[in-house]
């Protein structure tokens, strides 16, 4: 009889997941603060004009982006552009399997495939207020005629360095901090919060 398996991994901010539930603000006003804990991140080096780089965009079922700020999408995979020849691949695929996928379709030419999913992890605000506590400490403009769904850029959140993409027009931000620095993040995610808390605007 197979022995029974369980994942033993704790998440960077498992010790936050409460507060972060009693931080939630409903109504006019709303926002929530939520950790995805081990969504698969793969950090992607090549040449986008080659013929490595086509493989990777058949291997992914997406086109590499070549613009800051953009990003493209296909069945399970996202495509973050971190510069002109290196791209973040989010995926809900296993880590094992993205990478294994994309080191094949490299096929020993120039470029590097490493699996960073364990490097940072992943913190989604969402609600009609979640672009005014951003704002309180990220100097982008995220206004949607500057930042609309689908961009995502390298940026700063209070004084942590994130990769924030805003994944629909809710709005919902997904930011993606070292997991070194997620618990400060987040404490400061929550204390910006806490304004919105007060009485709804009709």
């Amino acid at each position: 009889m197979a022995e029974p398996t369980f994942d033993a991994r704790v998440s960077p901010l498992a010790h936050l997941a409460e507060r972060m539930r009693a931080a939630a603000v409903t109504g006019v006003r709303g926002v929530t603060l939520t950790e995805w804990p081990f969504l698969t991140m793969v950090n992607l080096r090549v040449a986008p004009a080659s013929a490595a780089a086509d493989r990777i965009e058949k291997a992914l079922g997406a086109r590499l982006p070549r613009r800051c700020g953009h990003t493209t999408s296909a069945g399970p995979h996202t495509v973050v552009w971190l510069g002109p020849d290196e791209w973040l691949v989010l995926s809900q695929a296993e880590p094992a399997t993205v990478t294994a996928e994309l080191r094949e379709a490299l096929d020993g030419d120039r470029g590097s495939v490493v699996d960073v999913s364990a490097n940072r992890t992943t913190l989604e605000l969402s609600g009609p207020s979640a672009r005014q506590v951003l704002e309180k400490g990220c100097p982008l403009d995220l206004h949607p005629r500057a930042f609309a769904p689908g961009r995502a850029v390298s940026t700063t959140v209070g004084p942590v360095a994130v990769v924030l993409w805003q994944v629909d027009e809710a709005p919902t931000y997904r930011l993606f901090p070292r997991s070194s620095f997620a618990d400060y993040l987040a404490r400061w995610l929550i204390d910006a919060m806490s304004e919105y808390r007060g009485p709804e605007v009709p």
